[in-house]
């Protein structure tokens, strides 16, 4: 509706593939644009839930539930919104068993982020995944920059140093995150620019999954996958993350936690997997603790992966 899209401030839509009847939750919907074109995406059998603590883009969103249901020819609404704090998510009392929690550019602007990534990891059902685009930082920001209005408004003052998300994230039971994609961010405000000094920003999406057995490593079991080809918008090849880039029909070799990424989730149907029987073969090489993402002087591609 066009109150909805005049009401938007994301950075972009941020939808995993092979959603179709999944149960989504959006946190920090806003007006609900995200919120309605996932509503498309799972279909009428599936749910999508937007949570947001703004009372007026609520009242957007909510207001056109009928209009977007008589749209996409729906016999009910497959969307609700919830009025909530996601800092407080575990509040909410929410039904878990959540498929995809999605979140466009929004954590950063929370305190206890922590809190945010152990709830999500309580509502996703085994194999689930929350996946999200957010702002980083290369370094941790002094106390006074992460207090600083103007920098909170541009999603800078909330931006977390990478390697303090990794830990966050893994504390959360998330045990491998997956980066997807990155860019740094320019920042073109010369008074910006000064008050952050030489710190660097980047935007970036993540995806992490919800499984049991997750290694803190990449390990080598034997095992393989050959991508079948059948995502709708990835005929050729199937990027699970910034590392994996599994082209149709060829066999890849994997380690254990990727195998556990494509074989016990949503993803499953689309592989087919060669199993080494549990034999341990050691760990794949390369699988550093560099920064993860591509800064504007070093070609995209030739950072260091893994497995």
């Amino acid at each position: 509706h066009d109150e909805v899209r005049a009401r938007y401030y994301g950075c972009g839509l941020v939808a995993p593939e092979a959603i179709g009847g999944a149960r989504v939750l959006d946190l920090g919907s806003g007006a609900g644009q995200d919120a309605y074109v996932l509503a498309q995406m799972v279909g009428e059998r599936g749910q999508v839930v937007g949570i947001d603590a703004t009372p007026g883009q609520l009242a957007v969103a909510e207001r056109h539930l009928d209009w977007h249901r008589d749209r996409f020819g729906y016999a009910r609404s497959n969307v609700r919104f919830v009025n909530g704090d996601i800092e407080r998510l575990g509040e909410l009392e929410l039904e878990p068993g959540f498929d995809v929690i999605v979140s466009n550019c929004v954590i950063n602007l929370v305190a206890d982020k922590g809190a945010v990534f152990r709830a999500a990891h309580d509502l996703l059902r085994d194999g689930g995944e929350l996946h999200f685009a957010d702002v980083y930082a290369d370094r941790r920001l002094p106390a006074d920059l992460r207090r600083d209005p103007v920098l909170h408004g541009e999603c800078l003052a909330g931006a977390l140093y990478w390697g303090d998300f990794l830990a966050l994230a893994r504390a959360a039971g998330f045990a491998d995150p997956r980066l997807l994609t990155d860019r740094p961010i320019a920042i073109t405000d010369p008074a910006i620019a000064a008050k952050l000094g030489g710190a660097r920003f980047f935007s970036a999406t993540w995806r992490l999954f919800r499984l049991d057995g997750l290694e803190p490593a990449c390990e080598d079991y034997g095992q393989a996958v050959r991508y079948r080809g059948t995502l709708p918008d990835a005929p050729e090849r199937y990027d699970l993350d910034k590392h994996h880039s599994i082209e149709t029909g060829r066999v890849f070799p994997v380690c254990g936690n990727t195998w556990q990424m494509l074989a016990e989730t949503r993803l499953a149907p689309h592989f087919d997997f060669l199993d080494g029987a549990g034999r341990h073969l050691g760990i794949f090489g390369g699988c550093g603790t560099d920064m993860p993402f591509d800064v504007g002087d070093r070609p995209a591609g030739t950072s260091t992966s893994c497995c």
